[in-house]
């Protein structure tokens, strides 16, 4: 998947009703600025805006709701699993009424529009939400094994006393190609015996079998499976659409067991909980308290992101107002190469540091290896850099780093340094 962030080039629609309160729906995707996120748009509320994220989700049954009372957002979550599916950051999503239409009961025609629209760079760089450690997590029957991952990794397991579906499990590395031909058409699905109940309740008013795949004990009533297996790929289908309420890119392998909406997004609120907890942001006077560099030679302005012997990641804003643009070059402004090499070492040194704060070390750099310039850093760039540890023995520590400019890498280099005394 790609490491920049994506929107679409233009407009794009859906009109039906929708699944549980029945009403006609007009939704409309629009392109959003980079950072935006994903946003939904009441046209009927006068324009309320409602951002797509875990914080802002009621635990409601038989659906993700965004919101509540008359401004409430229904059954989002085959919309969020094709933007989110289709790998779009930043979105815009403007619904004449409550509820997104049901359509086919899949993911499948939001993203035919979407793909319809084009899926565009939109700048700026990806941002991910990342599970550094081995957690579980349960509400009720949902229960949810989660550990680290380079992407999304994601297996689920179903299990209905019914012959037709049984036990089910399916597991699936999520990237855009994989979601549109393996996920995206899975229809949602219901039991012809829980169908008086729920529309006592005032849900699934605009079922049907055109837009749901009923049960009776014989079978599917109506309609045809599109996989033996469909029950399962839709649970898939939900946890992606649920997940995309991070308001990230999620790196994770999940094991589901009987996933529901309120389990998925409790643990969406788990993941984001522990990854705060993880990352520590670190400004320039606590830069200053760690590193002895000074003007004109401290090229660091914030840490994002730090855990402990493993990653950090750091931020350098490159102004006009840097004293070696004065000579480097009149008319031309492009940073050194090497003090762009020289920031991510500092950033480097940050990751050794940043625990001890003890004032009689300094980091020594032992090597640089593999050192690469891909493209010139100019006044008014961000330069973001990314330290991985590589191998930590005593004082000695190799690392691997990249430096990124909106998305895109600049340069790259391995490097070994140690702590000694001052």
């Amino acid at each position: 998947m790609t490491l920049g962030r994506q929107t679409i080039s233009r407009e794009a629609e859906v009109e039906g009703i929708g699944l549980h309160l029945g009403k006609p729906c007009r939704l409309v995707f629009r392109p959003a600025p980079a950072a935006a996120g994903i946003t939904f748009v009441r046209k009927d509320r006068g324009g309320l805006r409602s951002v797509a994220s875990a914080a802002n989700a009621m635990l409601a049954e038989r659906r993700t709701q965004i919101g509540e009372g008359d401004d409430a957002l229904h059954t989002v979550e085959h919309v969020l699993a094709a933007v989110s599916g289709a790998g779009i950051d930043d979105i815009e999503i403007e619904m004449d009424g409550p509820e997104p239409p049901i359509a086919d009961g899949s993911a499948r025609p939001f993203l035919e529009a979407l793909h319809a629209a084009g899926v565009a760079p939109n700048g700026g760089s990806a941002e991910y939400l990342v599970v550094r450690n081995r957690f579980t997590h349960r509400d009720g029957d949902a229960e949810y094994e989660v550990s680290p991952s380079d992407g999304l990794d994601l297996e689920v397991r179903i299990d209905f006393p019914h012959p037709l579906v049984g036990k089910q499990r399916g597991r699936w590395t999520l990237t855009p190609e994989t979601f549109a031909t393996e996920l995206a058409p899975a229809r949602t699905f219901g039991f012809r015996h829980e169908l008086e109940a729920l529309r006592a309740k005032g849900l699934i008013q605009g079922g049907s079998t055109s837009n749901a795949l009923l049960l009776d004990e014989h079978g599917v009533v109506g309609n045809a499976l599109r996989w033996p297996d469909e029950f399962v790929r839709h649970k898939a289908l939900d946890c992606v659409g649920d997940l995309a309420l991070a308001g990230r890119r999620v790196k994770a392998r999940i094991v589901a067991h009987r996933p529901s909406h309120r389990g998925t997004v409790t643990l969406v609120r788990e993941m984001v909980r522990r990854d705060k907890e993880a990352c520590q942001v670190l400004g320039i006077d606590e830069i200053m308290r760690t590193l002895p560099h000074r003007y004109p030679f401290l090229l660091v302005d914030r840490i994002l992101e730090y855990e402990e012997g493993k990653r950090v990641v750091g931020l350098k804003n490159v102004t006009i107002n840097e004293p070696f643009f004065q000579g480097h070059f009149p008319g031309h402004a492009i940073m050194p190469g090497v003090l762009i090499i020289e920031a991510m070492a500092q950033v480097g040194g940050m990751l050794l540091m940043a625990t001890s704060h003890q004032g009689d070390k300094v980091v020594y750099f032992t090597s640089l290896d593999n050192v690469k310039w891909r493209k010139p850093v100019r006044p008014g760039d961000q330069l973001r850099f990314e330290l991985e540890v590589v191998q930590i023995r005593g004082v000695m520590c190799r690392m691997r780093g990249i430096a990124k400019v909106d998305g895109n890498v600049v340069a790259e280099a391995d490097m070994a340094a140690m702590l000694r005394d001052r």
